[in-house]
Protein backbone atom coordinates (compact mmCIF):
# COMPACT_ATOMS: atom_id res chain seq x y z
CA UNK A 1 0.00 0.00 0.00
CA UNK A 2 1.09 3.27 -0.56
CA UNK A 3 2.45 5.42 2.29
CA UNK A 4 3.98 8.66 0.16
CA UNK A 5 0.66 10.54 1.69
CA UNK A 6 2.80 11.24 4.98
CA UNK A 7 5.53 12.82 2.66
CA UNK A 8 3.03 14.61 -0.05
CA UNK A 9 -0.52 16.05 2.00
CA UNK A 10 -0.34 19.23 2.92
CA UNK A 11 0.89 19.85 6.54
CA UNK A 12 -2.47 20.70 8.09
CA UNK A 13 -5.00 18.64 6.96
CA UNK A 14 -2.47 15.52 7.55
CA UNK A 15 -1.73 16.28 10.77
CA UNK A 16 -5.84 16.33 11.51
CA UNK A 17 -6.68 13.40 9.28
CA UNK A 18 -3.83 11.49 11.45
CA UNK A 19 -4.17 13.36 14.91
CA UNK A 20 -8.42 13.53 15.43
CA UNK A 21 -9.40 10.02 15.42
CA UNK A 22 -6.51 9.51 18.25
CA UNK A 23 -7.42 12.54 20.08
CA UNK A 24 -11.19 10.74 19.87
CA UNK A 25 -9.99 7.94 21.15
CA UNK A 26 -8.02 9.05 24.16
CA UNK A 27 -10.82 11.35 25.08
CA UNK A 28 -13.26 8.04 25.06
CA UNK A 29 -10.67 6.16 26.94
CA UNK A 30 -9.77 8.40 29.68
CA UNK A 31 -13.72 8.89 29.51
CA UNK A 32 -14.33 5.58 30.93
CA UNK A 33 -11.40 5.81 33.19
CA UNK A 34 -13.43 8.50 34.95
CA UNK A 35 -16.53 6.54 34.64
CA UNK A 36 -14.81 3.62 35.81
CA UNK A 37 -13.84 5.35 38.84
CA UNK A 38 -17.33 7.17 39.68
CA UNK A 39 -18.44 3.76 39.93
CA UNK A 40 -15.88 2.50 42.39
CA UNK A 41 -16.60 5.88 43.96
CA UNK A 42 -20.39 5.03 44.82
CA UNK A 43 -18.81 1.71 47.06
CA UNK A 44 -17.44 4.83 49.17
CA UNK A 45 -14.07 6.65 49.95
CA UNK A 46 -12.14 3.91 50.77
CA UNK A 47 -12.17 2.35 47.48
CA UNK A 48 -11.77 5.03 45.43
CA UNK A 49 -8.70 5.58 48.08
CA UNK A 50 -7.93 2.29 47.11
CA UNK A 51 -7.85 2.58 43.83
CA UNK A 52 -5.78 5.77 44.04
CA UNK A 53 -2.92 3.74 45.81
CA UNK A 54 -3.30 0.88 42.55
CA UNK A 55 -2.73 3.85 40.02
CA UNK A 56 0.55 4.09 39.64
CA UNK A 57 1.06 0.49 39.46
CA UNK A 58 -1.49 0.32 36.45
CA UNK A 59 0.14 3.66 35.21
CA UNK A 60 3.38 1.77 35.03
CA UNK A 61 2.44 -1.60 33.53
CA UNK A 62 0.73 0.88 31.03
CA UNK A 63 3.97 3.19 30.47
CA UNK A 64 6.27 0.58 29.97
CA UNK A 65 3.74 -1.51 27.64
CA UNK A 66 3.45 2.17 25.47
CA UNK A 67 7.39 2.99 26.08
CA UNK A 68 8.37 0.16 23.85
CA UNK A 69 4.70 0.53 21.41
CA UNK A 70 6.51 3.75 20.43
CA UNK A 71 10.31 2.59 20.00
CA UNK A 72 7.93 -0.35 17.52
CA UNK A 73 5.70 2.77 15.99
CA UNK A 74 9.41 5.22 14.98
CA UNK A 75 11.27 2.14 13.92
CA UNK A 76 8.57 0.48 11.26
CA UNK A 77 7.88 4.27 10.37
CA UNK A 78 11.17 5.02 9.75
CA UNK A 79 11.77 1.90 7.33
CA UNK A 80 8.45 2.17 5.90
CA UNK A 81 9.89 5.65 5.18
CA UNK A 82 12.89 4.35 3.66
CA UNK A 83 11.49 2.10 1.64
CA UNK A 84 12.99 -1.10 3.74
CA UNK A 85 10.22 -3.38 3.85
CA UNK A 86 11.56 -6.67 5.35
CA UNK A 87 12.78 -4.41 8.24
CA UNK A 88 9.75 -3.02 8.73
CA UNK A 89 8.07 -6.47 8.89
CA UNK A 90 10.79 -8.00 11.17
CA UNK A 91 10.04 -5.08 13.75
CA UNK A 92 6.56 -5.91 14.01
CA UNK A 93 6.85 -9.37 14.38
CA UNK A 94 9.75 -9.16 16.87
CA UNK A 95 7.87 -6.03 18.93
CA UNK A 96 4.55 -8.34 18.99
CA UNK A 97 6.91 -11.18 20.55
CA UNK A 98 8.61 -9.10 22.96
CA UNK A 99 4.96 -7.37 23.84
CA UNK A 100 3.42 -10.41 25.35
CA UNK A 101 6.75 -11.15 27.00
CA UNK A 102 6.86 -8.10 28.95
CA UNK A 103 3.17 -8.67 30.02
CA UNK A 104 3.52 -12.07 31.03
CA UNK A 105 6.60 -10.65 32.92
CA UNK A 106 4.97 -7.66 34.77
CA UNK A 107 1.91 -9.79 35.74
CA UNK A 108 3.91 -11.74 38.20
CA UNK A 109 6.30 -9.22 39.32
CA UNK A 110 3.30 -6.70 39.88
CA UNK A 111 1.25 -9.32 41.74
CA UNK A 112 3.47 -10.39 43.69
CA UNK A 113 4.40 -6.96 45.24
CA UNK A 114 1.47 -5.75 45.50
CA UNK A 115 1.11 -6.12 49.31
CA UNK A 116 4.60 -4.40 50.34
CA UNK A 117 3.93 -1.23 48.07
CA UNK A 118 0.46 -0.77 49.58
CA UNK A 119 1.87 -0.70 53.09
CA UNK A 120 3.74 1.79 52.54
CA UNK A 121 1.41 4.22 51.83
CA UNK A 122 -1.33 2.92 53.74
CA UNK A 123 -1.94 1.57 57.54
CA UNK A 124 -6.30 1.13 57.02
CA UNK A 125 -6.90 -2.88 56.19
CA UNK A 126 -10.05 -1.95 54.70
CA UNK A 127 -8.28 0.18 52.30
CA UNK A 128 -5.26 -2.79 51.45
CA UNK A 129 -8.06 -5.05 51.31
CA UNK A 130 -9.70 -3.13 48.52
CA UNK A 131 -6.68 -2.80 46.50
CA UNK A 132 -5.49 -6.25 46.55
CA UNK A 133 -9.01 -7.27 45.23
CA UNK A 134 -8.66 -5.03 42.51
CA UNK A 135 -5.00 -5.00 41.58
CA UNK A 136 -4.98 -9.32 41.64
CA UNK A 137 -7.52 -9.43 39.33
CA UNK A 138 -7.14 -6.15 36.85
CA UNK A 139 -2.75 -7.53 36.57
CA UNK A 140 -4.03 -10.66 35.59
CA UNK A 141 -5.01 -8.74 32.26
CA UNK A 142 -1.55 -7.33 31.59
CA UNK A 143 -0.41 -9.70 28.88
CA UNK A 144 -3.51 -8.33 26.94
CA UNK A 145 -2.71 -4.83 27.74
CA UNK A 146 0.38 -5.37 26.35
CA UNK A 147 -0.12 -6.94 23.56
CA UNK A 148 -3.07 -4.02 22.89
CA UNK A 149 -0.72 -1.72 22.93
CA UNK A 150 1.62 -3.44 20.65
CA UNK A 151 -1.39 -3.74 17.49
CA UNK A 152 -2.17 0.31 18.28
CA UNK A 153 0.81 1.67 17.61
CA UNK A 154 1.70 -1.01 14.66
CA UNK A 155 -1.46 0.30 13.41
CA UNK A 156 -1.00 3.90 13.84
CA UNK A 157 3.06 3.78 12.61
CA UNK A 158 0.66 3.00 9.09
CA UNK A 159 -1.09 5.97 9.76
CA UNK A 160 -4.47 3.29 10.20
CA UNK A 161 -5.62 5.98 13.29
CA UNK A 162 -9.16 5.43 11.99
CA UNK A 163 -8.69 1.68 12.85
CA UNK A 164 -6.93 2.45 16.01
CA UNK A 165 -9.82 4.45 16.92
CA UNK A 166 -12.83 2.11 16.41
CA UNK A 167 -10.32 -0.96 18.79
CA UNK A 168 -9.78 1.07 21.66
CA UNK A 169 -13.65 2.71 21.46
CA UNK A 170 -15.01 -0.80 21.42
CA UNK A 171 -12.84 -1.69 24.36
CA UNK A 172 -13.91 1.31 25.95
CA UNK A 173 -17.86 0.91 25.18
CA UNK A 174 -17.57 -2.52 27.26
CA UNK A 175 -15.79 -1.33 30.06
CA UNK A 176 -18.75 1.34 30.74
CA UNK A 177 -21.46 -0.66 30.16
CA UNK A 178 -20.29 -3.63 32.52
CA UNK A 179 -18.82 -1.45 34.78
CA UNK A 180 -22.34 -0.93 36.53
CA UNK A 181 -23.04 -4.61 35.86
CA UNK A 182 -20.82 -6.22 37.28
CA UNK A 183 -19.56 -3.92 39.88
CA UNK A 184 -23.85 -3.36 41.24
CA UNK A 185 -25.18 -6.37 40.21
CA UNK A 186 -27.59 -6.14 37.33
CA UNK A 187 -30.22 -8.93 36.37
CA UNK A 188 -28.50 -12.38 36.41
CA UNK A 189 -25.29 -10.67 37.40
CA UNK A 190 -23.88 -10.79 40.93
CA UNK A 191 -22.95 -7.69 42.44
CA UNK A 192 -19.22 -7.90 42.38
CA UNK A 193 -17.69 -4.51 44.19
CA UNK A 194 -14.83 -3.28 43.62
CA UNK A 195 -13.68 -6.61 41.91
CA UNK A 196 -16.24 -6.30 39.39
CA UNK A 197 -14.55 -2.84 38.04
CA UNK A 198 -11.67 -4.97 37.45
CA UNK A 199 -13.22 -7.92 35.46
CA UNK A 200 -15.08 -4.74 33.67
CA UNK A 201 -11.43 -3.61 32.71
CA UNK A 202 -10.17 -6.43 31.68
CA UNK A 203 -12.70 -7.60 29.15
CA UNK A 204 -12.82 -4.16 27.16
CA UNK A 205 -9.34 -4.71 26.81
CA UNK A 206 -9.58 -8.32 25.49
CA UNK A 207 -12.10 -6.96 23.44
CA UNK A 208 -9.52 -4.10 21.81
CA UNK A 209 -7.12 -6.58 21.22
CA UNK A 210 -9.72 -8.81 19.62
CA UNK A 211 -10.85 -6.23 17.23
CA UNK A 212 -7.17 -5.15 16.61
CA UNK A 213 -6.47 -9.02 15.77
CA UNK A 214 -9.60 -9.24 13.60
CA UNK A 215 -8.58 -5.80 11.34
CA UNK A 216 -5.16 -7.09 10.87
CA UNK A 217 -6.23 -10.95 9.62
CA UNK A 218 -8.97 -9.48 7.70
CA UNK A 219 -7.60 -5.29 6.05
CA UNK A 220 -5.31 -4.92 3.69
CA UNK A 221 -2.15 -3.29 5.71
CA UNK A 222 1.51 -2.86 4.63
CA UNK A 223 2.91 -4.96 7.31
CA UNK A 224 3.62 -8.88 7.72
CA UNK A 225 3.76 -10.53 11.13
CA UNK A 226 4.67 -13.51 10.32
CA UNK A 227 6.90 -16.35 12.48
CA UNK A 228 9.96 -16.66 10.15
CA UNK A 229 10.36 -12.91 10.77
CA UNK A 230 10.43 -13.65 14.55
CA UNK A 231 14.00 -14.88 14.43
CA UNK A 232 15.91 -12.68 16.79
CA UNK A 233 17.74 -9.79 15.06
CA UNK A 234 20.43 -8.18 16.73
CA UNK A 235 20.12 -4.84 14.82
CA UNK A 236 16.68 -4.28 15.46
CA UNK A 237 16.32 -5.57 18.74
CA UNK A 238 19.04 -3.08 19.71
CA UNK A 239 17.13 -0.47 17.92
CA UNK A 240 13.88 -1.19 20.06
CA UNK A 241 15.35 -0.95 23.27
CA UNK A 242 17.30 1.84 22.68
CA UNK A 243 13.87 3.70 22.24
CA UNK A 244 11.65 2.08 23.74
CA UNK A 245 13.30 1.67 27.39
CA UNK A 246 14.18 6.10 27.16
CA UNK A 247 10.41 6.03 25.90
CA UNK A 248 9.00 3.68 28.92
CA UNK A 249 11.07 5.36 31.59
CA UNK A 250 9.42 8.46 30.50
CA UNK A 251 6.13 7.12 30.77
CA UNK A 252 6.60 5.59 34.08
CA UNK A 253 8.48 8.18 35.82
CA UNK A 254 5.00 9.28 36.74
CA UNK A 255 4.05 6.57 38.54
CA UNK A 256 7.34 7.60 40.41
CA UNK A 257 6.34 11.07 41.15
CA UNK A 258 2.51 10.20 42.14
CA UNK A 259 3.90 7.33 44.67
CA UNK A 260 6.12 10.05 46.24
CA UNK A 261 3.28 12.44 46.13
CA UNK A 262 1.22 10.23 48.16
CA UNK A 263 3.65 9.48 50.51
CA UNK A 264 4.35 13.03 51.42
CA UNK A 265 0.52 14.11 51.37
CA UNK A 266 -0.19 11.02 53.51
CA UNK A 267 1.52 12.53 56.52
CA UNK A 268 -1.25 15.42 56.47
CA UNK A 269 -4.02 13.91 55.68
CA UNK A 270 -5.34 10.53 53.42
CA UNK A 271 -7.67 13.23 52.04
CA UNK A 272 -5.13 14.73 50.17
CA UNK A 273 -4.47 11.29 48.82
CA UNK A 274 -7.69 10.31 47.63
CA UNK A 275 -7.80 14.58 46.86
CA UNK A 276 -4.09 13.66 44.15
CA UNK A 277 -5.77 10.44 42.80
CA UNK A 278 -9.17 12.59 41.86
CA UNK A 279 -7.39 15.03 39.70
CA UNK A 280 -5.32 12.19 38.13
CA UNK A 281 -8.55 10.62 36.49
CA UNK A 282 -9.40 14.12 35.79
CA UNK A 283 -6.53 15.00 33.95
CA UNK A 284 -6.57 12.25 32.08
CA UNK A 285 -8.98 13.65 29.93
CA UNK A 286 -6.57 16.91 29.22
CA UNK A 287 -3.08 14.87 28.65
CA UNK A 288 -4.82 12.03 26.66
CA UNK A 289 -6.55 14.25 24.47
CA UNK A 290 -2.67 16.09 23.81
CA UNK A 291 -1.37 12.82 23.52
CA UNK A 292 -3.98 11.94 21.00
CA UNK A 293 -2.09 14.39 18.86
CA UNK A 294 1.31 13.23 19.74
CA UNK A 295 0.37 9.92 19.03
CA UNK A 296 -1.20 11.04 15.36
CA UNK A 297 1.98 12.98 14.76
CA UNK A 298 5.43 10.09 15.86
CA UNK A 299 3.93 8.32 12.57
CA UNK A 300 4.95 11.45 9.78
CA UNK A 301 7.96 12.55 12.12
CA UNK A 302 9.60 9.31 11.79
CA UNK A 303 8.20 8.69 8.01
CA UNK A 304 9.19 12.51 7.41
CA UNK A 305 12.86 11.97 9.31
CA UNK A 306 13.56 8.67 7.28
CA UNK A 307 12.37 10.48 3.61
CA UNK A 308 14.71 13.05 4.39
CA UNK A 309 11.71 15.67 4.54
CA UNK A 310 13.58 17.87 7.55
CA UNK A 311 11.25 20.89 6.60
CA UNK A 312 8.22 18.81 6.90
CA UNK A 313 9.41 17.77 10.39
CA UNK A 314 9.50 21.30 11.66
CA UNK A 315 5.80 22.20 10.01
CA UNK A 316 4.51 19.15 11.65
CA UNK A 317 5.84 20.23 15.01
CA UNK A 318 4.66 23.66 15.03
CA UNK A 319 1.34 22.62 13.60
CA UNK A 320 1.14 19.83 16.98
CA UNK A 321 2.44 22.17 19.37
CA UNK A 322 -0.65 24.88 18.77
CA UNK A 323 -3.38 22.03 18.68
CA UNK A 324 -1.66 20.67 21.98
CA UNK A 325 -2.22 24.14 23.46
CA UNK A 326 -5.57 24.33 22.61
CA UNK A 327 -6.36 21.45 24.54
CA UNK A 328 -4.29 22.49 27.18
CA UNK A 329 -6.38 25.98 27.20
CA UNK A 330 -9.62 24.20 27.04
CA UNK A 331 -8.62 22.16 30.60
CA UNK A 332 -7.89 25.27 32.29
CA UNK A 333 -11.23 27.18 31.29
CA UNK A 334 -12.72 23.86 32.75
CA UNK A 335 -10.95 23.57 35.91
CA UNK A 336 -12.14 27.30 36.75
CA UNK A 337 -15.05 27.36 35.29
CA UNK A 338 -16.90 23.81 36.68
CA UNK A 339 -14.38 22.47 39.41
CA UNK A 340 -16.91 21.33 42.21
CA UNK A 341 -18.42 19.43 39.53
CA UNK A 342 -15.64 17.96 38.17
CA UNK A 343 -14.46 17.02 41.65
CA UNK A 344 -17.75 15.96 42.89
CA UNK A 345 -17.59 13.06 40.30
CA UNK A 346 -16.08 11.09 42.72
CA UNK A 347 -16.47 12.00 46.17
CA UNK A 348 -19.85 13.64 48.16
CA UNK A 349 -18.07 14.29 50.96
CA UNK A 350 -17.93 18.81 51.31
CA UNK A 351 -14.56 19.21 52.94
CA UNK A 352 -12.88 16.92 50.03
CA UNK A 353 -14.71 18.62 47.22
CA UNK A 354 -13.66 21.61 48.73
CA UNK A 355 -9.49 20.67 48.84
CA UNK A 356 -10.15 18.93 45.81
CA UNK A 357 -11.16 22.82 44.05
CA UNK A 358 -8.30 24.26 45.58
CA UNK A 359 -6.05 21.89 44.31
CA UNK A 360 -7.66 22.17 40.36
CA UNK A 361 -6.78 25.74 40.92
CA UNK A 362 -3.13 25.83 41.81
CA UNK A 363 -2.24 23.04 39.23
CA UNK A 364 -3.94 24.10 36.10
CA UNK A 365 -2.07 27.23 35.87
CA UNK A 366 0.72 24.78 34.37
CA UNK A 367 -1.26 23.41 31.71
CA UNK A 368 -1.04 25.64 28.91
CA UNK A 369 2.76 26.00 29.20
CA UNK A 370 2.93 22.12 29.24
CA UNK A 371 2.39 21.83 26.17
CA UNK A 372 6.02 22.44 24.81
CA UNK A 373 7.24 19.61 27.12
CA UNK A 374 4.61 17.45 25.93
CA UNK A 375 4.96 18.55 22.23
CA UNK A 376 9.18 18.28 22.48
CA UNK A 377 9.10 14.99 23.80
CA UNK A 378 6.12 13.23 21.37
CA UNK A 379 8.57 14.64 18.29
CA UNK A 380 12.11 13.61 19.62
CA UNK A 381 10.49 10.12 20.05
CA UNK A 382 9.38 10.19 16.96
CA UNK A 383 12.68 11.14 15.61
CA UNK A 384 13.99 7.92 17.71
CA UNK A 385 15.72 10.06 20.08
CA UNK A 386 14.41 8.51 23.13
CA UNK A 387 16.99 9.54 25.43
CA UNK A 388 16.67 13.76 25.13
CA UNK A 389 12.83 12.65 25.65
CA UNK A 390 13.48 10.79 28.77
CA UNK A 391 15.75 13.55 30.38
CA UNK A 392 12.67 16.18 30.11
CA UNK A 393 10.58 13.33 31.46
CA UNK A 394 13.37 12.75 34.54
CA UNK A 395 13.44 17.00 34.94
CA UNK A 396 9.24 16.95 35.07
CA UNK A 397 8.65 14.28 37.08
CA UNK A 398 11.54 13.40 39.45
CA UNK A 399 14.78 16.00 39.36
CA UNK A 400 12.49 18.91 39.71
CA UNK A 401 9.34 18.16 40.40
CA UNK A 402 9.55 16.26 43.91
CA UNK A 403 11.73 18.09 45.60
CA UNK A 404 10.09 21.28 44.75
CA UNK A 405 7.03 19.83 46.55
CA UNK A 406 9.42 18.40 49.22
CA UNK A 407 10.73 22.20 49.91
CA UNK A 408 7.19 24.23 49.06
CA UNK A 409 5.34 21.58 51.37
CA UNK A 410 7.37 23.15 54.33
CA UNK A 411 6.33 26.13 53.91
CA UNK A 412 2.62 26.25 52.79
CA UNK A 413 1.41 22.94 53.47
CA UNK A 414 -0.53 20.06 51.41
CA UNK A 415 -1.41 23.60 49.11
CA UNK A 416 2.92 23.51 48.33
CA UNK A 417 2.69 19.97 46.50
CA UNK A 418 -0.24 21.24 44.07
CA UNK A 419 1.91 24.78 43.52
CA UNK A 420 4.77 22.43 42.70
CA UNK A 421 2.99 21.55 39.39
CA UNK A 422 3.26 24.60 38.10
CA UNK A 423 6.02 25.76 39.12
CA UNK A 424 7.76 22.55 37.24
CA UNK A 425 6.31 22.96 33.85
CA UNK A 426 7.53 27.05 33.84
CA UNK A 427 11.13 24.93 34.15
CA UNK A 428 10.20 21.94 31.84
CA UNK A 429 8.80 23.98 29.16
CA UNK A 430 12.22 25.80 28.47
CA UNK A 431 14.69 22.86 28.34
CA UNK A 432 12.82 21.30 26.20
CA UNK A 433 12.52 23.87 23.85
CA UNK A 434 16.25 23.85 24.35
CA UNK A 435 16.70 20.29 23.62
CA UNK A 436 14.33 20.28 20.91
CA UNK A 437 16.19 23.01 18.67
CA UNK A 438 19.98 21.18 19.74
CA UNK A 439 18.56 17.60 18.38
CA UNK A 440 15.74 18.25 15.86
CA UNK A 441 17.01 17.97 12.28
CA UNK A 442 17.78 21.55 10.58
CA UNK A 443 15.68 22.07 7.73
CA UNK A 444 17.20 22.90 4.46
Amino acid sequence: MDQTFMKEKKILPLVLTMSLPMVISMAVSSLYNIIDSYFVARIGEHAITALSLVFPVQNLINALAIGFGISINARIAFYTGAGDQLRADKTATLGVLFSFFHGVLMMAVCILWMPVFLRKFSSDPEIIRLALLYSNRAFLFSPVITLGLCFEKIFQSLGKMKLTMVSMMCGCAANIILDPIMIFGIGSFPAMGISGAAYATGIGQCLTLMVYVLLYRFCRLPINIRWQYGRPDAAIIRQLYSTGIPAALNLALPSLLISALNGLLAGFSEKYVLVLGVYYKLQTFIYLSANGIIQGIRPLVGYNYGAGEYRRVKSIYKTALTMTMSIMVLGTILSWAVPERLIGLFTDNAETVNLGVGALHKISLGFIVSAVSVTCSGVLEGLGKGFPSLLLSLLRNAVFMIPAACLLSRFFGADGVWWAFGVTELVCAKAAWHLYRRKAPAAS
